[in-house]
């Protein structure tokens, strides 16, 4: 009898162990980009038909308090998280639009580029009061390619541009999430730390960080550390050496150079409570590869 007893305590505590141990890693949430948001409940109704359980909100400027009361609806109802709003602004009165390579991105995108910053804040300030009233947690958005040298002028009037914006996020209980990519992970590193306001973290990009040719996502990830709030999920390669104007390629995932079984167990090694957001803007809405990507990603996350 007492053996018996033994026995099923050691069968308890096995089993214990093996719940606690996949519990650890349930609060990884996997989404995607919702881009579709006339009929926000439709939208989150094939998110949780397709199993995920958090998304993030490509940002519309048709976005108003009527939409907001739909949204947490639907939040609500199909038990999806939300966990950023996304956008780049341009500045359409000067003709400017963020054009992604390397030869007019620089002057382009982001607050880097003194050219249309005004019409850009102006929208990031939108951005902001929206993620308040929705209840959502952060913003992110490509920035610009922020310089290296940072005892440029460029660079320091970068920063203070950023902690006017941060501040005002700050005051309205919001965070910032720089997306990677035009940079070195050192040089958003040093960024973050000379805002200085406390809300400006990381959403990594696994794919720009190689499209770009600034790191190694792996690395990246080990060096970011906790900085990181939110994964993108791309994949790709480095630029070639044929054409050093334009990004690399993209690929679907685990098809380019990411490596994802090892950044998966990096997050979880580091305790990361995030969203991994699948991103791929060769077919980003394809539900099917968002779906096949999901289990994928899913298995990584369980293994142990």
């Amino acid at each position: 009898m007492k053996k018996f007893s033994l026995l099923i305590l050691l069968v308890s505590c096995i089993t214990a162990g093996q719940i606690t141990a996949k519990n650890t890693n349930s609060k990884i949430t996997i989404g995607t980009i919702v881009y579709k948001w006339a009929d926000i409940d439709q939208s989150f109704k094939e998110l949780k038909d397709a199993k995920f359980t958090s998304c993030q909100l490509n940002y519309n400027s048709k976005m108003d308090a009527a939409f907001v009361e739909k949204l947490k609806a639907a939040s609500k109802k199909y038990n999806i998280r939300i966990t950023t709003v996304v956008g780049v602004p341009s500045a359409p009165s000067l003709g400017i639009k963020s054009r992604w390579n390397f030869t007019e991105g620089p002057s382009t995108i982001g607050l880097v580029p003194s050219a249309g910053r005004e019409e850009k804040l102006a929208t990031y300030r939108n951005m902001i009061d929206f993620c308040k009233l929705a209840g959502v947690p952060a913003m992110h958005s490509h920035f610009g390619f922020i310089p290296e040298d940072c005892s440029s002028e460029q660079y320091k009037e970068f920063i203070q541009v950023m902690k006017e914006l941060a501040g005002y996020a700050l005051k309205q209980g919001v965070d910032i999430y720089f997306e990677t990519g035009q940079e070195t992970p050192t040089t958003l590193i040093r960024a973050i730390k000379d805002i200085g306001t406390g809300n400006c973290f990381i959403n990594c990009d696994t794919g720009n960080l190689l499209l770009y040719g600034k790191a190694n996502p792996t690395d990246a990830i080990r060096q970011f550390g906790p900085l990181v709030k939110d994964l993108h999920a791309k994949d790709g390669t480095y630029p070639s050496r044929e054409d050093p104007y334009h990004l690399g390629k993209e690929k679907k995932i685990p098809e380019g150079d990411v490596d994802f079984p090892t950044i998966i167990k990096l997050l979880k090694k580091q305790g990361y409570e995030g969203s991994i957001t699948i991103e791929c803007e060769l077919n980003g809405k394809n539900m099917e590869y968002l779906s096949n990507t999901r289990k994928y990603l899913q298995k990584l996350i369980d293994k142990k």
